[in-house]
């Protein structure tokens, strides 16, 4: 017998068992085929199926819904392309919460529907019906439904129920009947009104829930999209935007009258440095050649008397005094003119001041200015005060000290300047000067008015030293103390807004 084969080739002998199963096999190839065609079959029509399941269980779990609904109803008259306007007001107890409400409506043909003014939504298709949920929007009180509709062609109405159910178990219903009113269409803005018209008609029953022509159950149950309360926050409400309001009125109209306060003082510094520059040039030209002709003719005079003579002492004494006189005028000079108001002037000045001040009772002075110091304005006001109060300074320590060195020094710290009086002499205590015998009171009240400082440290045997400090800006709260002193009129003096020290030196 010839050996048996598993497999054969065409033509050869096969075993029986052999070709059963290649049948299984083929067998098992084309199920397994046909269950993967099917799948695909099944995952294609899924989508559709499923939307379908999904619809069905909404028309069953929205079946009640055609329980709360009323009638449809129209205006009196209906006919193509048609619009009307259904209004009504409810009212909801402040008793109890709501717990639940919820809208159903349809309209034969288009619809819009507002709540209060805001619209909630809108739909198009009479044979299904579309669900709002208010329960967010809704609040104890007074609100009013406004439904916007418009008829395509043959029958028209409106099909609408509105159910809210409050905590307390209680429920209330606005439903589609002859309460509902038919507004006018030439009134505007009529979906944010509050109060209906006394001309407005009432709606037109046409006919009951499932009456002909309509249906008596829905094709379809629309879930409208759910709206949320509008969240006002502080700054939004009208108080605060009337505060707010106020407030800037008020910042502008302050910051107004302070430019404008600012505008004039700036004019009026302009003019008081005309006027200043007028008077100096008139003084200069005027008083100063009639003062230098008088000196002249004391000199004149003196020379042609003898020289024992009574009246030549007398002369002397008299150009004297016109000499000191015009020393006095070109201080004034200085003082009054505008050209001289700036740090590197005011330094110069000083200098020299207290050069030939000392000079009489040889007191050697020791200068230290500051390489640097800048060209900048520094006006009448504060020249002045701070001028006055260096020659105090220079006057005390040549009167009172016994001193035979002096130093000088003034510094530049933007935006203060600093000027420092440092004698050898015998110096004092500060706790046993009496009131009234000096003037380092009047130095502190001096720059205390202007924002300065006046620091003055000394102890017996060790000197004394006068530190003056001054800004070349006034600060907000100064130009404000001025523009109150002088609107109010207030006339007190030695009001200083700081306090300056007295102190002994640190040993």
């Amino acid at each position: 017998m010839p050996r048996r084969r598993i497999f054969g080739f065409p033509g050869t002998l096969r075993d029986p068992l052999a070709g059963q199963g290649s049948r299984l096999l083929l067998g098992l190839l084309l199920a397994g085929l046909a269950w993967g065609l099917a799948r695909d079959a099944r995952a294609e029509d899924t989508p559709a199926t499923g939307k379908q399941r999904e619809r069905m269980q909404s028309i069953e779990s929205y079946a009640s819904a055609t329980n709360d609904l009323g009638t449809w109803i129209w205006q009196a008259t209906t006919h193509d392309d048609q619009p009307c306007r259904l209004w009504r007001s409810f009212a909801i107890p402040a008793d109890s919460p709501i717990a639940k409400a919820r809208l159903v409506m349809t309209v034969d043909n288009e619809f819009a529907l507002y709540l209060d003014g805001v619209k909630l939504g809108h739909g198009s298709e009479w044979r299904e019906l579309f669900v709002f949920d208010l329960t967010p929007l809704l609040t104890p009180g007074r609100h009013v439904l406004a439904v916007d509709c418009y008829n395509g062609s043959f029958y028209a109405g409106m099909l609408l129920g509105l159910r809210i159910d409050l905590a307390d178990g209680r429920s209330l219903f606005v439903k589609s009947d002859s309460t509902w009113l038919v507004v006018p269409q030439s009134l505007p803005r009529w979906t944010k009104l509050a109060q209906a018209g006394p001309d407005w008609p009432a709606a037109t029953v046409l006919a009951p829930l499932g009456g002909s022509p309509w249906w008596a159950q829905p094709a379809a149950v629309n879930l409208m999209p759910s709206l949320q309360p509008l969240r006002v926050h502080f700054w939004q409400t009208g108080w605060f935007q009337i505060a707010l309001g106020t407030i800037c009125a008020a910042a502008l109209l302050a910051s107004l009258w302070l430019v404008t306060q600012l505008v004039f003082q700036r004019r009026e510094r302009h003019l008081l440095e005309a006027e200043r520059t007028r008077i100096a040039r008139d003084i200069h030209d005027d008083m100063g050649g009639r003062m230098t002709q008088l000196v002249v003719h004391v000199e004149v005079t003196q020379s042609e008397l003898p020289t024992g003579a009574e009246m030549r002492s007398q002369l002397n004494w008299v150009g004297e005094e016109i000499r000191g006189l015009l020393a006095t005028m070109d201080e004034v000079l200085w003082v009054v003119n505008p050209r001289c108001d700036t740090l590197s002037d005011f330094a110069d000045y000083v200098c020299n001041y207290a050069q030939e001040f000392l000079k009489p009772a040889q007191v050697q002075c020791f200068f230290a200015v500051d390489p640097g110091l800048p060209a900048a304005p520094f006006h009448f006001p504060l020249r002045r005060s701070l001028l006055m109060a260096v020659k105090e300074a220079l006057h005390n320590a040549l009167k009172h000290s016994g001193a035979t060195e002096l130093h000088l020094e003034i510094h530049w710290q933007e935006p203060h300047l600093s000027v420092v009086v440092q004698d050898n002499g015998k110096g004092f205590d500060p706790a046993l000067l009496k009131p009234g015998r000096n003037g380092l009171i009047n130095m502190t009240q001096r720059l205390g008015e202007l924002d300065g400082h006046c620091r003055i440290t000394s102890r017996p045997g060790e000197g004394c030293r006068v530190e003056l400090e001054i800004p070349l800006h006034r600060s907000l709260r100064s130009i404000w103390w001025r523009i109150w002193r002088r609107h109010s009129g207030s006339r007190q003096s030695g009001a200083a807004p700081n306090k300056d020290l007295l102190t002994h030196p640190e040993s």
